[in-house]
C-alpha cells in the first residue's frame, strides 16, 4: 500500500496537522472553473426544466445527461485512456456538489457516474472497459445498478436472482427481479447481481437490449419524482459469459466495494443540496414580512439560519477532508496497468469507515436543513408553489439508499474491528490499554485554554479518549456479541460521527488561520459545532456505558467519561449564532472564503 498520511479509521488514534488535510480553500482556479461550468449547466439547463423533469417528460433527463456528457460532466472519475477527464478526487467531489442543485437530476447523474460506471472501472476486464467506459463517459450509454430485491434490501447476499450457464456455454441465463433500480427507465446498461447455480453471488454487465431483459412500471415515490425507479425483470435473460464482472462467486466485492465511493459521493450531493436550501430559506426569510418587518429579523428564525450554516460548514469540512484522503490512495494508478483493478480495489477499500460516517452525517444534515427550510416558509412551505416542499420530499431518500443509515452505523464499528483484526489499525489495542492505565493516575483539572482553537483542540483529544475507552470496554464486556447489540453500536457510531466532524472543522479552521484568512465566522461556527458535538459525544457514550456496564465497572467508566468530557469554560453559543446569522442574511448563503 502507498505511504499515506492517514489510513482508514486512524483518525481515532493519531493527531493530525492542518497541513495534512484538504479544505475547500485549497482549490485552484482551474478547479473552480470546472465547478462553475457544472453549476452554470445545472442552473441554466436543468433547474429551468424542473417541472418537466419532475413529470418525467419524455426524453428530457436523458437529453440532459447526454448534454452533460458532451460537456465532460460524466467523465470526471474516468481515466483519459477511456475517454475521461481523470480529475482528482477533490475536484470530482466539487463537481458532484455542483451537479446536485436539482435533486432528481442529481440522482440520475450520480447513479450513472458512480455505482453504474465505477464497477466496470474497478473490476472490469480490459475488453469490458474498452467496450463500455468510453460510451459511458460521453453519455452514449446510460448506466444503472441493480442490487436490491423485494426480500433483500440491506442483505443483498440473500438475493434470489439466479444465473445458469446455457447448454452451449455461451451465455448465462438470468432469472429474477431487481427492485429500486435508479435510471431503469432509460438505462442502456445494468450492473446486475445474481447467484450462479443459485449459490455463487456474481456481478454481470447486462445490456438493455439483451433477450429476456425488461423493466416494470415507474414507482410512485414520495420525492425525487423526476428520477426513474423501476424493477428490472430478467426472464431467461441471455448474458454473454464475457459479461461476467470480476469473478464468479465474488460479486460481493463489486457490490460492497463500489458502495464506499457511492456513499461518499452521496455526501457531496447532500452538501450541494443543503447549500442551495439555505440560500432559498434565507431569501424567503428576508422577503417574508410579519409584524411589520422581515421574519429574518426574528431571533428564532436567525437561530435556524445560523444552525443550518454551522452544520453545512461541518459537512463541507468533513467531505473535502475525506476527498483529500481518497486522492492520496487513488493518485497515480495507471488505468491500463495489468494490476490496475487490484490497485483500484485497494484504494477503494481504505476508507469504508469514513465513507459510512459521511453518508450518515451528510444525509442527516440535509434532512435537518430541508426541515428548517420548510419551517421558515411556514404554511407556504407546505404548498407546491414554493420550492421548500420539493426540497423536503427530495431529501428524505438519502437516509435510505446506499445502505440505510442504520446499516451504515453498524458498518462503522464492524469495519473498524475488521481493520484492527487485519492489522490495518496498528496500535488500537495498545492505545485502549494505555487509556485504562491512565485512569488509575490522579489528574488535576486544568482550565480550558484561553485561545478558542486551542480549546477545541483539547476537546478533540479528550473526545478521542472518551470514545476509545468506551468502545474498548464495550468490546471487552460484551465480547463477540457486540455486533448483535445494535443499540450500543448505534451510540458508538454517533460518537464517531461527531468526533470525525468536530476534528475536521477544527483542522479546517486552523488551516484558514495559518493562511492568514479572516476566520471570524469560521471560528464562530467551529466553536458552536465543537461545543455541541462534545455534548453529543458525552451523551452517546454515557448511554452506551449504561447499556453494558454495571456496579463498580459502571462507576469507573462514568468517572472516566466525566474526566474526558469535563469543560471549565462555557461558550455563549447564542451570541455566536447571532453573529453567524448576520453573515448568512447579509450574503444569502453558507460561509465561503471566496466571498461569492
Amino acid at each position: 500500500m502507498k505511504n499515506i498520511s492517514l489510513r482508514g479509521g486512524e483518525f481515532l488514534l493519531r493527531e493530525v496537522e492542518p497541513s495534512q488535510v484538504f479544505t475547500p480553500e485549497d482549490f485552484t482556479s482551474e478547479d473552480q472553473a470546472i465547478a462553475q461550468a457544472a453549476e452554470d449547466f445545472v442552473r441554466g439547463e436543468v433547474q429551468t426544466r424542473n417541472a418537466e423533469i419532475e413529470k418525467q417528460a419524455e426524453g428530457v433527463t436523458v437529453g440532459l445527461l447526454k448534454k452533460a456528457g458532451e460537456l465532460g460532466l460524466l467523465s470526471g472519475d474516468l481515466p483519459e485512456a477511456y475517454g475521461g477527464l481523470n480529475l482528482s478526487k477533490t475536484t470530482s467531489t466539487l463537481l458532484a456538489e455542483k451537479m446536485s442543485l436539482q435533486a432528481s437530476f442529481a440522482v440520475s447523474w450520480g447513479a450513472h457516474v458512480g455505482i453504474g460506471t465505477l464497477p466496470i472501472l474497478f473490476f472490469g476486464t480490459p475488453e469490458q472497459k474498452q467496450k463500455y467506459l468510453p460510451k459511458l463517459a460521453t453519455g452514449e450509454m446510460i448506466a444503472a445498478f441493480s442490487l436490491s430485491e423485494a426480500n433483500c434490501g440491506s442483505d443483498p447476499l440473500s438475493a434470489r436472482t439466479k444465473a445458469t450457464l446455457s447448454p452451449d456455454g455461451k451465455y448465462y441465463l438470468l432469472n429474477g427481479e431487481k427492485m429500486w433500480t435508479t435510471n431503469a427507465g432509460w438505462a442502456d446498461l445494468f450492473i446486475v447481481f445474481a447467484k450462479v447455480d443459485g449459490e455463487k453471488f456474481t456481478a454481470f454487465i447486462v445490456e438493455r437490449n439483451f433477450p429476456g431483459v425488461s423493466v416494470g412500471r415507474e414507482e410512485h415515490k414520495l420525492g425525487i419524482k423526476g428520477s426513474s425507479t423501476r424493477r428490472v425483470i430478467l426472464e431467461n435473460a441471455q448474458v454473454p459469459v464475457e459479461n461476467v464482472l470480476h469473478e464468479i462467486g465474488k460479486g460481493h466485492h463489486v457490490a460492497f466495494g463500489v458502495l464506499n465511493i457511492g456513499r461518499f459521493k452521496l455526501a457531496a450531493a447532500t452538501l450541494g443540496g443543503a447549500k442551495e436550501a439555505l440560500t432559498i430559506a434565507t431569501r424567503y426569510a428576508k422577503d417574508r414580512q410579519q409584524f411589520g418587518q422581515p421574519i429574518a429579523n426574528f431571533g428564532l428564525i436567525r437561530q435556524k439560519l445560523a444552525e443550518m450554516a454551522i452544520q453545512i460548514y461541518a459537512l463541507e469540512s468533513t467531505v473535502y477532508r475525506t476527498a483529500g484522503m481518497l486522492d492520496e490512495v487513488f493518485h497515480g494508478i495507471d488505468a491500463t496497468a495489468p494490476d490496475a483493478n487490484a490497485q483500484y480495489r485497494e484504494a477503494d477499500e481504505e476508507y469504508p469507515v469514513e465513507c459510512a460516517i459521511l453518508k450518515v452525517f451528510g444525509s442527516e444534515v440535509l434532512d435537518f436543513v430541508a426541515d428548517e427550510t420548510m419551517q421558515i416558509h411556514g404554511g407556504f412551505g407546505y404548498t407546491e408553489e414554493f420550492p421548500a416542499a420539493q426540497i423536503y420530499r427530495d431529501s428524505r431518500i438519502n437516509r435510505i439508499f446506499e445502505g440505510t443509515n442504520e446499516i451504515n452505523r453498524l458498518l462503522m464499528l464492524d469495519q473498524l474491528m475488521r481493520r484492527a483484526l487485519k492489522g490495518k489499525l496498528p496500535g488500537l489495542m495498545e492505545k485502549i490499554q494505555a487509556l485504562r492505565a491512565e485512569l488509575n493516575q490522579p489528574q488535576m483539572p486544568t482550565p480550558d485554554p484561553a485561545d478558542p482553537l486551542e480549546a477545541i483542540g483539547r476537546y478533540v483529544v479528550n473526545a478521542k479518549k472518551a470514545v476509545l475507552i468506551t468502545a474498548g470496554m464495550a468490546a471487552e464486556q460484551v465480547g463477540t456479541e457486540l455486533e448483535e447489540k445494535q443499540e450500543i453500536v448505534g451510540h458508538l457510531a454517533d460518537c464517531l460521527i461527531q468526533l470525525y466532524a468536530m476534528e475536521s472543522v477544527w483542522l479546517r479552521t486552523r488551516k484558514l488561520q495559518q493562511k492568514g484568512l479572516d476566520i471570524t465566522i469560521p471560528l464562530a461556527m467551529a466553536r458552536v459545532f465543537a461545543y455541541d458535538a462534545f455534548d453529543k459525544i458525552e451523551a452517546s457514550a454515557r448511554r452506551a456505558i449504561h447499556s453494558f456496564a454495571e456496579g463498580d465497572m459502571l462507576q469507573i467508566l462514568l468517572t472516566a467519561l466525566k474526566r474526558y468530557t469535563r469543560r471549565t469554560a462555557e461558550v455563549n453559543t447564542m451570541a455566536l449564532r447571532r453573529q453567524i446569522a448576520e453573515y448568512v442574511t447579509q450574503h444569502e448563503r453558507a460561509w465561503s472564503a471566496a466571498g461569492k
